[in-house]
């Protein structure tokens, strides 16, 4: 079984369980090389009543169900119930609701493909599971996330402008995280420090 390069993100938790989200996107190159083709989940889910909610993609630790799903040509949405009754659905509510979880990813197996070059298109998977996992948002949400903030007059923090420009420009880790502190002064919740004009420049620029 396959597991999905980077998580997509957790939309929405209530005190019941009940949880919603994107399972996985279409048209992202993953950090494995993989992209998942528009309808490459129709006939996964289709009379499926239910996937299992998984943490970590460990089958040991179930914690609820999937039920609705609702595939788009931007990907998978779905919609579950984590099952608070139990001791495994209780934790995982409430690293949700921390903030500790906030990503999904699913478990699948690649029936159909195609290469374009060193991409890896994914065209049919039969799908085994949708997971919590602790991963943020998937990088075209970063990118949007931080340009509609910066568009309505604010600016990101240090975290979200490093995976900024870890997702939407390729920099290492490393490099991104120095970028992100010499814009400490520009950035949301920062010091108020002499800024670097070019810096602030690049910013500004995000909202075009």
């Amino acid at each position: 079984m396959s597991e999905l390069g980077f998580g997509f993100e957790i939309k929405s938790i209530d005190e019941a369980g009940y949880i919603s989200g994107i399972a996985a996107g279409y048209g992202n190159v993953d950090h494995g090389g993989d992209i998942i083709m528009p309808g490459a989940l129709t006939k996964a889910i289709a009379g499926r009543a239910s996937v299992p909610m998984l943490l970590f993609h460990d089958h040991k630790r179930p914690v609820g169900a999937w039920s609705k799903f609702d595939e788009t040509d931007g990907g998978l949405n779905v919609e579950g119930r984590i099952a608070i009754k139990s001791e495994a659905g209780r934790e995982a509510h409430a690293l949700v609701e921390s903030g500790a979880l906030s990503g999904l990813s699913i478990g699948y197996k690649t029936l159909r493909h195609r290469f374009e070059g060193k991409t890896r298109q994914l065209h049919e998977l039969s799908l085994h599971e949708v997971s919590l996992v602790p991963v943020g948002m998937n990088e075209r949400a970063v990118i949007t996330q931080v340009k509609s903030i910066v568009e309505a007059g604010g600016m990101p923090s240090v975290r979200e402008f490093e995976e900024f420009l870890r997702d939407a420009g390729g920099f290492s880790k490393s490099l991104a995280a120095a970028i992100a502190t010499k814009a400490t002064p520009h950035l949301r919740g920062e010091p108020e420090v002499k800024a670097d004009t070019e810096l602030a420049d690049l910013l500004r620029g995000l909202a075009g």
